[in-house]
């Protein structure tokens, strides 16, 4: 091999490297209200107790769930209604997700009354960008597949580069005055990047909610579950603590403390009742929701570029002592 095949193999190795998909390295979700992929991913994607969860599950399989901070458009740049169909809002127009788009009226749906509410996105890998938020027009029927349309014209909520505390986005508003089933549309777009995600969560206004039974604690599995970390009711940080150091996304939190977003309430939430994956958490009890924040969170998308980078120059360095080795054996051989 001479040294010109090294540097052409070394530029190949380059050049395929670059091309190796990376993981973003932003994502988020809603976390109060509770949004539609994070409350599967609490009913035990291996064993769903809610039927609409299981339906979720029978659509698209579990991945979905545990990838529950993933739905997003990489190269969404603002175009989220010509790039989004109608219909496909929830999934954010991917067929990975698309059984969040399952128009039915027993999606989970938190009880919220107008007036503030504190709205609390988690965000493992915080960016700058803009947060809208959008409500159903009176009238929304859950049974029909969401349409732009059946959205405000308007976000009733702008929020930029709000403060985020321990991994927690903030943004204080005030919910419109609604009654009866509605759901709640988020857009997160990075300023950063294209990139953007999308949350939807099901509320009542002026009604009990319809939060589920509690979810049986989650067994251990060979499935690729993140696994929680260890966090107390007066302690909810040490999950998001546990969680940040992950490539993840993010949901919206299930829940209030006492006096904070429940029904006939408005303010910040607070208290949590445990981490994803450790079998702490359940669903809130109606007119009492709680907050469960996530703890470690699954890595999704491709091979880290850093470990492509660094494998192609150990295979490059590798070729280039396997050559000049060579060379200075053949050079001592031709000069005996």
């Amino acid at each position: 091999m001479t040294l010109t095949c090294v540097k052409r193999l070394a530029l190949a190795l380059v050049v395929l490297v670059v091309g190796i998909p990376s993981p973003a390295l932003a994502h988020g979700t809603m976390v109060n209200p509770v949004s539609r992929a994070y409350t599967c991913y609490k009913d035990n994607p291996e064993r769903p107790s809610l039927p609409v969860c299981r339906d979720v599950v029978g659509i698209g399989g579990t991945q979905p769930l545990y990838d529950w901070n993933e739905v997003n458009i990489a190269n969404a740049a603002g175009n989220h209604r010509s790039l989004i169909p109608d219909g496909r809002l929830c999934s954010a127009g991917r067929d990975k997700y698309r059984g969040l788009d399952l128009a039915r009226a027993d999606w989970p749906a938190q009880a919220v009354s107008p007036g503030p509410f504190t709205f609390r996105f988690i965000g493992t890998a915080p960016h700058r960008g803009s947060f809208e938020l959008y409500l159903t027009r009176d009238g929304y029927n859950p049974l029909k597949p969401l349409a732009w349309s059946d959205l405000e014209a308007a976000p009733f909520l702008r929020a930029t580069d709000p403060p985020i505390t321990n991994g927690v986005y903030s943004m204080s508003g005030a919910l419109p005055s609604k009654s009866g089933r509605h759901l709640l549309y988020v857009i997160w777009q990075r300023s950063d990047s294209p990139e953007a995600f999308y949350s939807c969560s099901d509320l009542t206004f002026g009604g009990n909610g319809t939060p589920g039974q509690p979810v049986p604690p989650a067994s251990p599995s060979p499935s690729p579950s993140p696994t929680g970390s260890p966090a107390s009711p007066g302690n909810p940080d040490a999950c998001l603590r546990a969680g940040t150091g992950h490539i993840g996304h993010g949901t919206s939190n299930v829940g209030t403390e006492p006096g904070g977003n429940g029904p006939g309430s408005g303010g910040s939430s607070g208290s949590g009742v445990g981490c994803p994956g450790d079998g702490g958490g359940v669903p809130p009890a109606a007119g009492a929701p709680a907050d469960d924040l996530p703890g470690a969170l699954p890595q999704t998308g491709g091979i880290p570029w850093r470990w492509g980078v660094y494998g192609a120059l150990l295979l490059v360095a590798g070729l280039f002592l396997a050559w000049f080795a060579r060379e200075k054996w053949t050079g001592r051989h031709r000069a005996s």
